[in-house]
């Protein structure tokens, strides 16, 4: 596969991750419907997802910079994308047998919805599961990391990881406000304990996935 359609595949999966995470209850988007039907108030809900995209996109800057700081490094550009697709696989595989929410989160008042989204985020490995993906695309990009200059390479990684973010955080507020809105507008929060199915095997298992999809495609 070359290197555009290596890239296009993993901008797609930056996307992909974003409407998965969108979907998922845990990210937050029951917690925005619950304020539009408390204040009874369409604005409520625009609001609250707001600060919600505002902290998974916080998180997601958290764990992306440092991974991209570190990318100037080309003789270790290797071992770091293995070290991080291990970190993705073992969080996986610990998410695996521990499926309970961390307790600190239900402390967090809801009117604090911008602090519980960045900080659910990091719990569930949000972020760390775009980093592999992240990584990729960096060595898609053309550059002669021999003679480059660190600080020229820092600044190129930085830009792809706040694109990587804004293109997650955008696709998974859209696919959260779309469920968010049609739950608020017609379905009620009763929808999702009738009907709603739990996503934390498969959010564990989705982990694992991307690690080990990392491992393959290094050479």
């Amino acid at each position: 596969m070359d290197a555009p359609t290596t890239a296009t595949a993993l901008w797609g999966a930056v996307a992909l991750s974003g409407l998965y995470h969108g979907v998922n209850p845990g990210m937050g988007w029951p917690l925005a419907v619950s304020a539009a039907l408390m204040d009874r108030s369409r604005r409520s809900l625009w609001r609250a997802l707001g600060a919600l995209a505002l902290g998974h996109l916080l998180a997601m800057a958290a764990i992306l910079f440092p991974f991209g700081a570190l990318m100037f490094l080309a003789e270790w550009e290797r071992e770091i994308q293995i070290g991080a697709a291990l970190l993705v696989i073992g969080l996986g595989v610990y998410l695996l047998f521990n499926r309970r929410h961390p307790r600190f989160l239900a402390r967090i008042p809801p009117s604090r919805l911008a602090l519980w989204s960045f900080l659910a985020a990091m719990a569930h490995g949000a972020g760390l599961m775009l980093v592999p993906i992240y990584l990729g695309i960096c060595r898609t990009v053309e550059s002669d990391a021999g003679h480059a200059a660190a600080a020229g390479l820092m600044t190129g990684n930085a830009g792809v990881a706040a694109l990587v973010a804004l293109a997650h955080t955008l696709a998974m507020t859209l696919a959260g406000g779309a469920f968010a809105f049609a739950v608020y507008r017609w379905f009620g929060l009763k929808a999702l304990s009738r009907s709603w199915f739990n996503l934390d095997v498969v959010w564990a298992l989705s982990l694992v996935m991307v690690g080990g999809i990392s491992l393959l495609t290094l050479h």
